[in-house]
């Protein structure tokens, strides 16, 4: 076997685990309205159980109604929720996993419409993030929440699951306790350390005597919070063995709370894979249960090295499990090459539910979350479907057409597939967006599916060969504001820049701040040119508060990047940009200027479609300029749909 130390077994508490990797709790807003378990979370974790994955751990369950992050998030706070619990470890089961619910409050971390009430904490401090102004907990109160948390793990174990986790991380109720960043308290739950663990280590007590010392209970920590003010790993390494003592049969190792920079609870493509694991490995030299290890780790050769080199026992998969259910069944029987990978963009998990308060789902598969739906119909009859653009849109929707049994061709201007991501994967950090492309065009190699490299897809020619349907997938060319000297030989555009048509020469001047304009300016300040970004808004259109857009401001400030806002450029001129700003006019020296101004979709095969009464799809960029995420997602339904 290729990764003998991940597919080992482990046993924890009695408990035995075929294989040692782990899906963590992540939030996906799929529970019902009134908290219960739905069709749809039970489709979702199903399908991540078929995929081979030894040890699933629920999203986040609330024990008390008051404790909700999220509004759809499922509850245990009464016995009326077992049958539905119940649900989940009859339907993991079948597929020889292991199943634990996560007990959880949010605390100070949500909001009253989603907590119904004025959200509790351990001390009246608003959330940094959210702001939103919560309540002190009385000590009568903490009383009942922690009767509540034994409550609810009693709860999960008549409803089958085979242990619980304490959510013990993240900035959560448990954390907040714990942390004198949060916990300003002075009676026996505040002040001093001692007094700061007190909370924790009644729960586990209370939990322990309730379920008996055979089922078994293990808690999820921030090893780290990484803020100021906050504990720190030496801290955490003195209370991992109390936790222990206290009843603890694993430790689950996480870092950072919400108001940790760059979000390292959920760790963006920015940072390396396995980051986390040396803190890991920090508390496994002070206990002796198991540890289970998370940060970014989406390889199964990463994850078996770290287990042999004694980092961690266990290790959490999370996002990778989104992007392919089948990873671990594939990593197992050496189908290696044919796993779609996580590329930690955030867009359609984390960034979906927090700031968009939609349900979570995956950029690169557009069927997370959607498992409960089942698959397309097959086409009846079989038509020849003509996608035109081989970019994430294109390549989406073909996939998608043949699986429904379509004869598909793709065509694509360029020499070689991609579209925007030839450019988008080229900045720090991203290359990992081309493994989606070699993936999909392997999947439609196989499937047989002829793609078209520079063959430009004329009117002339879909009159000719009358396609059954067509799938418009042509992208957006760039746009640029009417500016005296635009058509100088200085400036180029930023798509060319990264793709390497042209060869930017230093000082670079680079017109909008937008994730183009960043991403070009990064791109160059890693290569040593220095950059100045002019952006006509008042304030970024990046902004810090997602993982991606703090790493990027911080790595083009820490490479000496200049970003002017407000500023209005008057003209571009021979080695120079004027532009207007705060009522000055002002000079930068240039020798490339690079535009970054937007883009316009391209679907002018619209009109002769129309005319010939062809079926067709419109899909992605050529549709509306903008993310991945709804590229891939149109795509794919264009492709089911036609």
């Amino acid at each position: 076997m290729q990764f003998p130390n991940l597919f080992s077994p482990i046993t924890i508490n009695g408990m035995t685990v075929k294989n040692r990797a782990v899906m963590p709790p992540m939030g996906t807003g799929y529970g019902n309205a009134d908290s219960t378990v739905s069709d749809r979370l039970l489709a979702y974790l199903s399908r991540r159980a078929q995929g081979g994955t030894g040890l699933i751990i629920t999203e986040i369950s609330a024990v008390v109604p008051r404790g909700k992050g999220f509004p759809n998030q499922i509850g245990v706070w009464n016995d009326e929720f077992i049958p539905g619990l119940a649900r989940i470890p009859e339907a993991l089961h079948r597929h020889g996993a292991k199943v634990a619910l996560q007990l959880h409050h949010a605390g100070r971390e949500t909001f009253e419409t989603a907590a119904g009430a004025m959200p509790e904490a351990p001390s009246a401090i608003p959330s940094v993030i959210l702001g939103q102004p919560c309540e002190a907990m009385s000590e009568e109160r903490i009383a009942e929440v922690i009767h509540a948390f034994a409550r609810a793990a009693d709860r999960a174990r008549q409803a089958g699951f085979d242990a619980v986790e304490l959510h013990g991380a993240h900035g959560y109720l448990l954390n907040q306790f714990l942390s004198p960043f949060s916990n300003k308290r002075e009676d026996q739950y505040g002040g001093s350390d001692e007094n700061r663990m007190r909370f924790i280590l009644e729960i586990i007590a209370a939990v322990r005597k309730i379920v008996g010392r055979d089922f078994p209970v293990w808690i999820r920590v921030s090893a780290d919070e990484l803020v100021r003010g906050g504990y720190d790993l030496s801290f955490m390494q003195k209370f991992a063995p109390r936790l222990v003592t206290a009843g603890i049969d694993a430790i689950h190792c996480s870092v950072g709370v919400y108001s940790t920079p760059g979000n390292l609870a959920i760790a963006s493509m920015d940072t390396d894979p396995g980051f986390n694991l040396f803190r890991a490995r920090a508390l496994k030299d002070v206990v002796n249960v198991p540890v289970i290890g998370v940060g970014r780790i989406n390889n199964p050769e990463l994850a078996d090295q770290a287990i042999a080199r004694g980092d961690a026992d266990l290790i959490s998969f999370g996002r990778q499990h989104l992007t392919d259910p089948d990873f671990i069944n594939k990593a197992r029987t050496g189908a290696f090459d044919d796993i779609r990978w996580c590329t930690a963009c955030n867009q359609g998990c984390i960034e979906r539910l927090s700031f968009e308060m939609k349900s979570a789902t995956c950029s690169f598969n557009p069927e997370c979350g959607r498992e409960y739906k089942g698959p397309a119909p097959k086409a009846d009859p079989s038509k020849r479907v003509w996608v035109i653009g081989a970019g994430p849109a294109g390549l989406s929707a073909a996939m998608a057409a043949v699986a429904r049994g379509h004869k598909v061709e793709i065509f694509e201007r360029e020499t070689q597939p991609g579209g925007q991501l030839l450019s988008a994967s080229r900045p720090p950090h991203k290359a990992v967006f081309m493994d989606w492309v070699a993936w999909s065009l392997q999947r439609l190699k196989k499937a047989s599916v002829p793609v078209n490299s520079g063959h430009t897809v004329s009117a002339e020619e879909i009159k000719q060969q009358r396609p059954d349907a067509v799938i418009v997938a042509c992208g957006a060319y760039p746009v640029a504001v009417p500016i005296p000297g635009l058509d100088s030989k200085i400036v180029a555009d930023a798509r060319d820049v990264l793709t390497g048509k042209v060869d930017a020469k230093g000082p670079a001047v680079i017109l909008g701040a937008g994730y183009v304009g960043m991403e070009t300016a990064d791109y160059l300040l890693a290569r040593g040119i220095a950059v100045t970004v002019l952006e006509m808004q008042a304030f970024p259109p990046v902004g810090k508060f997602t993982a991606h857009g703090y790493w990027l401001h911080k790595r083009i400030k820490d490479a000496g990047g200049i970003l002017h806002f407000g500023a209005r450029v008057l003209r571009i001129e021979d080695g120079a940009v004027r532009y207007h700003q705060m009522d000055t006019e002002k000079v930068e020296k240039a020798a490339t200027v690079i535009t970054a101004m937007g883009a316009k979709s391209e679907n002018d095969l619209e009109g002769v479609l129309k005319e010939l009464a062809i079926p067709y799809r419109i899909a992605g960029d050529a549709k509306s300029p903008r993310r991945i995420l709804e590229a891939i997602h149109e795509g794919h339904k264009a492709g089911e749909e036609i």
